[in-house]
């Protein structure tokens, strides 16, 4: 293969498409990241793979910290980089990874924002379940807290995703990856009284989707996202509500209970642990609040 920075940034792009099933949205963040580092390469005078080391690469970060980029996005920038490079090595057009030689920068761990249980509990019976909308929202808004589910993975869920016999459902994730996933028995009740109440008059006879609108289509991130706001200030939630605070909440109530970190990480659907027990510092930190609150030598 011809050794060219950006042939190979092709080749790249297609290997995370194709063999690894990675989301478009990820793909996009990949190819601007790789994009930015051809147009880098070329000025420094690197057009070629083999060309670049590690004396290359940090001359590229110096020049995108002086064009004002954080250090958040220097780190996802340089992970892109650390793929592309990884995958040549693989390939056998390198011997050596130029990036094992390259630190990430050191980034301070933001705490997700949570609505608290109270929050939670005003929010769920916010809907009005006596109307068709109210009670798919309901049964929405219950799902995705009770199953911890990404709002691509609620909004894409189809009939065969379901069974609510078990009150269970397969949910999708990053890279296709499937996880079986608890609904518990309200989700499941709601979920029941919308598809035997509602769905019917929504379907076409050959739709897959569960969650549809009144215009018979399925219903979008953003459709979900605006409802859910609306339902937040009816409960009278002051927070900017958005949907994956219900997924930082439902990680958050679970460890606080007593549930097993590798338990939760499971269900959440995380490939690496770390990044599950960002939810144990939040927990940590609500634990000191109670603390300094409450005891007489807090």
């Amino acid at each position: 293969m011809d050794l060219c920075v950006d042939v190979w940034t092709d080749a790249y792009l297609d290997h995370l498409r194709v063999e690894r099933g990675l989301a478009k949205q990820t793909i996009t963040s990949y190819a601007s990241d790789l994009q930015r580092l051809t147009r880098e390469l070329a000025e420094a005078g690197c057009s070629t793979i083999d060309q670049v080391d590690a004396g290359a690469l940090s001359g590229v970060l110096v020049a995108l910290s002086r064009a004002g980029l954080g250090a958040r996005s220097q780190a996802r920038f340089l992970s892109s980089v650390r793929g592309l490079f990884r995958y040549a090595v693989e390939e056998g057009a390198l011997g050596d990874n130029p990036l094992d030689l390259i630190e990430a920068p050191t980034l301070a761990r933001k705490l997700p924002t949570l609505v608290t249980r109270d929050e939670v509990t005003r929010l769920l019976v916010a809907p009005d379940v006596t109307s068709p909308r109210g009670l798919r929202d309901a049964a929405m808004i219950h799902t995705m807290y009770a199953a911890g589910l990404r709002v691509s993975e609620l909004v894409g869920l189809k009939m065969g995703d379901l069974d609510l016999r078990a009150a269970v459902v397969t949910a999708f994730g990053k890279g296709g990856k499937s996880r079986l996933v608890p609904l518990g028995e309200v989700s499941a009740a709601l979920l029941e009284r919308y598809l035997e109440g509602v769905r019917p008059r929504w379907a076409h006879i050959d739709e897959q989707h569960v969650f549809l609108s009144k215009r018979r289509k399925p219903l979008t991130r953003q459709a979900f996202w605006k409802a859910l706001k609306g339902y937040g200030r009816a409960a009278g939630i002051a927070k900017n509500l958005k949907p994956h605070m219900l997924r930082h909440s439902f990680a958050t109530h679970l460890l606080a209970g007593g549930a097993d970190l590798r338990a939760v990480q499971t269900l959440l659907g995380h490939a690496d642990i770390s990044t599950t027990q960002i939810y144990t510092h939040v927990s940590g930190e609500r634990l000191k609040a109670v603390h300094s609150r409450h005891h007489p030598r807090g």
